[in-house]
């Protein structure tokens, strides 16, 4: 494999020793120790926990999903691309089916179905892995497209400037999505080629480990039986309620927000709804899409059990069965999280990052980049609640209107917390050699920073 694979290896041993050499140089040892501590607390309680019973449900679904076969039905209508971007994998593997869900939650901005959606995907990836701790290129590949994955709302930068007082706080989703699709395109490049780079080879096979043959099991699998006449109607209709709120809140919000309101007076049921501020006033297609986002995970939560039902799928044991998996999983990469968490927490303390920041200040001018957006370029790739409090800092002393406040959001909607979805996602198959991921995501990360940049300039810049 050699030693350029195991860059993560040198990435977290240089995290910690320039966190206790700038510490002990600075006089900040005390805080380095104090946020290496909390990091770890963090690592289990507030991440690890939480994410057993999120993924708990997820996986739920989508053993239902999977038995009643509408993953392998979402994954044959993608599959003249997704062939393409996953040789290795059979077209009709069940990861082709997580993958895509993984990706299309991703692009809705639904960061509580994304995860567990990928953790089952490199689940579903490793059963046809004969290197078991090695990444194969499917891995990488797909995790290459996460940590670039295109967002149609950054909803996070979107709420934080609204907070603040933003005249146009959605006026930063073109130009995010311009730098996610440039962020995507280098990582989809960077990934293939650097697969074929002698130092990224894949070592031997192992003869001892088994790969499942998935063809074969498919092939001799029974097909669910179909649903009745009487469920596609219970189908239809759920269909139909779905779209009619879709309709409302996206062609006719005021018109949805008074029928509302008048169910809720009939049927005396609490105070009043409301839309979101300023709801009306948005721009019909910016109300579709996030009428999407706020509509997808109840569809999902609804329809997943109702066609599994209608397909004959014993829907209580199969999702509980699912749902056990998820606390396996939470558990499992809980190591992984401990080690890149408090490595980047201690790194952060002892000021390594206004360090780089400040060194790089020069080689970044002529791209017309702020030296005020340094830490958080810096920190992005690192950690994601890092990155989002330097933003509200940049937006709170700055101004939500501020040239630099939107570059900071383009490039927050744009880019994702590769170390972070590295650890999680390799954690829970417990691959330790991740070969050309890292590179691949760090790469993507550039291009969608600079690419942000850019077209802020150009877009905010007069």
């Amino acid at each position: 494999m050699g030693k350029l694979p195991r860059m993560l290896n040198w990435i977290w041993l240089g995290l910690l020793v320039g966190a206790v050499g700038l510490g002990g140089l600075t006089g900040r040892l005390p805080e380095v120790t104090k946020e290496g501590f909390e990091a770890c607390k963090t690592a289990v309680m507030n991440i690890a926990l939480p994410l057993a019973g999120i993924m708990a449900l997820w996986l739920g679904l989508m053993r239902l999903a999977e038995k009643a076969g509408a993953v392998a039905a979402l994954a044959r209508v993608l599959r003249p691309v997704l062939v393409r971007l996953f040789p290795d994998v059979p077209a009709s593997h069940p990861a082709m089916g997580s993958m895509v869900m993984n990706m299309a939650a991703n692009m809705l901005g639904l960061s509580n179905a994304a995860t567990p959606l990928g953790l089952r995907a490199m689940q579903d990836l490793e059963k046809l892995n004969p290197r078991p701790g090695v990444a194969t290129n499917a891995m990488c590949t797909f995790l290459a497209i996460n940590t670039s994955s295109i967002q149609l709302i950054p909803a996070t930068v979107v709420a934080i400037l609204a907070a603040k007082g933003a005249a146009q706080p959605t006026s930063i989703i073109g130009t995010a999505f311009f730098a996610t699709v440039c962020s995507t395109t280098a990582a989809i490049i960077a990934v293939k080629l650097l697969e074929r780079l002698p130092a990224y080879r894949l070592p031997s096979a192992d003869p001892a480990v088994p790969v499942a043959d998935v063809r074969d099991a498919e092939a001799e699998a029974p097909e669910p039986p179909r649903p009745s006449g009487r469920w596609w109607v219970v189908l239809g209709l759920a269909g139909f309620f779905f779209l009619a709120l879709f309709a409302g809140m996206a062609v006719w919000p005021v018109a949805f927000e008074a029928f509302a309101n008048k169910v809720r007076l009939t049927l005396g049921i609490g105070d009043a709804f409301v839309l979101p501020d300023g709801w009306a006033l948005r721009h019909p297609a910016l109300r579709a899409v996030e009428a999407v986002s706020l509509l997808a995970i109840p569809f999902i939560v609804v329809m997943f059990p109702l066609y599994a039902a209608a397909r004959r799928v014993p829907v209580y044991e199969e999702f509980v069965e699912g749902a056990r998996e998820g606390f396996q999983v939470a558990a499992r990469i809980i190591p992984y999280l401990v080690a890149i968490l408090a490595a980047i927490s201690m790194f952060r303390a002892a000021g390594g990052i206004d360090l780089l920041a400040r060194a790089l200040t020069p080689v970044l001018a002529p791209l017309h980049c702020p030296p005020e957006l340094l830490p958080l370029m810096f920190m992005r790739p690192l950690s994601g609640g890092g990155a989002t409090g330097l933003f509200a800092e940049l937006v709170s002393t700055h101004g939500p209107d501020s040239l630099i406040a939107k570059m900071g959001a383009s490039i927050m909607g744009s880019t994702e917390t590769t170390f972070y979805v590295i650890a999680v996602y390799f954690g829970s198959v417990a691959v330790r050699r991740t070969r050309h991921a890292v590179p691949a995501g760090l790469i993507a990360d550039a291009t969608g920073m600079i690419a942000a940049i850019a077209v802020c300039n150009v877009v905010f810049g007069a």
